[in-house]
């Protein structure tokens, strides 16, 4: 599904002559199509959370045979794992551990997982500043799993991801889900919740993942069950 100007306006809450200025001066990812703009909906999230702006994801009503419960940012966390720690120093080598750690189904090639990684990053920096990234392709990287997983990897040492703020990435968020709707309601779920002070000073202390959850889990019962 891609936006018109007008939805994502509606989204950032600004108008639609700010949405193309946005686009045609400030780097926001958008398709021309018969000379109308239309923009991807993850790449609006990305594009959002790294300049701080709030997006309200009720505008993402994918059109998804998928009926099954939406996750919560705890329950995805749970799947995927916080790990301490995190060996690399350079964004390759620590993409592959990455994946590596995500413990994907047999059938799925890590190598693929990576190169599609890698070339997200080529096209732009999944950083979103200070020292956090939120690695993952264009289009959500969708795997056949009964549940959706997000990894937080802290790393043993920063690594440049060319983040807008100059800042090295310490702190990375993967996700991988079976549907696209899944993905963007994690995706914005976590935007939100990166923007809570609460989250920013528990992840700018040491690793402690029991600390981590019980502070996600406080934002989460704050926000309610409704995507944000």
């Amino acid at each position: 599904m891609l936006l018109e100007p007008s939805e994502a306006a509606q989204a950032l809450n600004v108008d639609e002559k700010t949405i193309v200025r946005w686009i045609r001066k400030d780097n926001l990812p958008a398709e021309s199509m018969h000379g109308d703009y239309r923009i991807n909906p993850v790449d609006l999230l990305e594009w959002a959370t790294e300049r701080g702006i709030k997006v309200n994801p009720a505008l993402y009503k994918m059109h998804d045979a998928d009926t099954r419960p939406l996750p919560t940012l705890c329950q995805a966390l749970q799947a995927g794992g916080i790990h301490c720690g995190f060996p690399g120093n350079d964004k390759e080598t620590v993409l592959r551990n990455v994946v590596a750690a995500l413990e994907l189904p047999p059938e799925i090639d890590p190598e693929f997982i990576l190169q599609v990684l890698l070339a997200r990053e080529a096209m732009g920096t999944t950083a979103v500043g200070d020292g956090i990234a939120i690695p993952h392709v264009r289009n959500p990287i969708l795997v056949q799993l009964p549940v959706p997983k997000i990894s937080l990897s802290f790393l043993a040492q920063p690594v440049d991801f060319g983040a807008l703020d100059g800042k090295p990435v310490q702190i990375l968020f993967t996700i991988i889900s079976p549907t696209i709707r899944m993905h963007l309601h994690l995706l914005s779920r976590l935007a939100y919740c990166l923007r809570d002070q609460r989250l920013r000073d528990i992840l700018g202390k040491q690793c402690n993942a029991r600390a981590i959850m019980d502070v996600i889990l406080e934002i989460e019962k704050d926000i309610g069950s409704a995507p944000l």
